[in-house]
């Protein structure tokens, strides 16, 4: 089943044009990373899933609901964590998670969501004078409330220290694990890369590329890299490696340990092979992915160039 499908979603803003025929679809049960440079139009995307904002042509479907047609049916069965929401400072965490169970009509334990997040001794303190990473925290929980079937996380990790997003991607695998589907916006790569299922990168509100982080970074040509490091340099062995079927680009790291840098789909052990084979001491070698944070890069270098 599809969980999100968007089909020629077009949004302007008077002469703005905020989405141009954005088309994609997630999958029940998959969490889904959206990116996107500031301005793209990923918080317009939400906006229109939510109904927030109408959209100016094209349709979006949420839980195979329209989006317009039966928002409070699919708000009921979602979990937001939106991005800039500031808590009510005057109320306390507590309170907080007793008004959004109310309002969802659920039976949740809000000492159980605070203790889940890490706020059970803050539970009873006016959120005014919660730090940004504790109200965060604490709107995670609101997400959580209801056991939605589809949590949507606008830059989740945002005012959180290391432990604190640790412990968010241990909930998103959780609640994942429980059955929803995750909508996962966010400009911090490596927490898209460390839960996500597949990732969407979208440009100028077009989405330019879906697929597996892997996927990703084969389709740049920045799959895999290996690095030689040998006792020396031989023109003639780097130019053999260069010449192996499969191999990409071939730089040369000259120092006190020069090192050969391999990348394509090529066969690790020939090259290890051609450069021993020409006389070279192999001392060591390792593969490297791509990180996120390149591809991501590579798509999206024409906006910020």
């Amino acid at each position: 089943m599809v969980a999100i499908a968007v089909d020629g979603l077009t949004k302007r803003y008077g002469s703005t044009l905020a989405l141009e025929e954005l088309s994609f679809t997630v999958q029940e049960g998959e969490v889904f990373g959206f990116l996107g440079p500031n301005g793209a139009g990923k918080s317009t995307t939400i906006n229109v899933l939510l109904d927030f904002v109408r959209p100016t042509a094209g349709e979006a479907r949420v839980l195979g609901l329209d989006a317009q047609a039966a928002s409070r049916e699919i708000r009921q069965r979602t979990g937001v964590l939106p991005e800039g929401y500031e808590t009510y400072g005057r109320l306390t965490g507590r309170q907080h998670l007793e008004f959004a169970i109310a309002s969802k009509g659920a039976d949740d334990d809000p000492q159980a969501l605070l203790e889940r997040v890490d706020l059970a001794e803050a539970a009873d303190r006016k959120t005014g004078g919660y730090s940004k990473g504790m109200a965060q925290r604490l709107l995670l929980a609101m997400a959580l409330v209801g056991e939605p079937d589809l949590l949507i996380l606008d830059e989740p990790s945002t005012g959180l220290d290391p432990n604190g997003a640790r412990e968010m991607r241990e909930i998103v695998r959780e609640e994942n694990a429980r059955g929803a589907t995750v909508f996962f916006s966010s400009h911090v790569l490596g927490q898209v890369e460390a839960v996500c299922d597949r990732v969407g990168i979208l440009r100028e509100g077009q989405m330019v590329a879906v697929d597996t982080v892997s996927g990703l970074r084969d389709s740049v040509g920045g799959g895999t890299t290996l690095r030689v490091t040998v006792d020396r340099l031989e023109e003639d062995a780097v130019a053999a490696v260069e010449a192996l079927p499969d191999v990409g680009a071939v730089t040369v790291e000259d120092g006190a340990e020069p090192t050969i840098a391999v990348t394509g789909d090529g066969s690790k052990t020939d090259v290890i092979h051609e450069l021993e084979a020409y006389g070279l001491e192999v001392r060591d070698f390792a593969t490297e992915e791509a990180s996120l944070d390149e591809v991501f890069h590579a798509y999206t270098a024409e906006v910020s160039a």
